[in-house]
C-alpha cells in the first residue's frame, strides 16, 4: 500500500470560488503509482472551505459567491465575533457550511472526478492570504 503526503501553499485569491484541481495533482504526481485508492485535500484554515462542483462553466462558481453572501450576510449585529472586520464570521460560517477537506476515489493513477467536477478552493475573505493544504493520498 502507499501512502502520501505533501503540504502545498495555495497562491491567494480574491474572494470567491476557485478551481485548484491542477494545483492539487502538480503538487503530487506520484498518484500515477495508486492504481486504486483514496485522495483528502484537507484546507489549516477557518475562514476558507473546500468543495467539488462544475468545473466548466464560471458562472456556477459566481452564483455560489451570490447565494452565499445572501444566506450569511456581512454586517450582522448579532455577530460577537467582529473584530477582524464584517467578513471575518460569515467567512467562519461558510468554511463549516461548505467543509475543510474533500475526498475523492483514485482508480488507476487518476481523481475519479465526473466529467464536469473539479475541487473550489472557497475563499470566504476580502483579503484571506495564501492557503495552507495538506494533500493525502493512500491506495493500491
Amino acid at each position: 500500500m502507499h501512502f502520501l503526503q505533501k503540504s502545498i501553499r495555495l497562491r491567494a485569491r480574491s474572494r470567491g470560488f476557485h478551481l485548484v484541481t491542477d494545483e492539487v495533482l502538480q503538487a503530487i504526481p506520484e498518484l500515477r503509482n495508486i492504481k486504486t485508492g483514496m485522495l483528502q485535500v484537507f484546507i489549516q484554515h477557518t475562514s476558507a472551505s473546500l468543495t467539488i462542483n462544475e468545473n466548466a462553466d464560471p458562472t456556477v462558481r459566481a452564483d455560489f459567491e451570490t447565494w452565499m453572501n445572501k444566506t450569511v450576510p456581512e454586517g450582522d449585529p448579532d455577530y460577537l465575533h467582529d473584530y477582524e472586520g464584517d467578513d471575518d464570521m460569515p467567512a467562519h460560517i461558510k468554511s463549516s457550511l461548505m467543509g475543510a477537506s474533500v475526498l475523492i476515489p483514485i482508480t488507476n493513477g487518476y481523481l475519479n472526478l465526473g466529467t464536469w467536477q473539479g475541487i473550489y478552493l472557497c475563499e470566504h475573505r476580502n483579503h484571506g492570504g495564501s492557503r495552507n493544504v495538506v494533500i493525502s493520498a493512500w491506495g493500491i
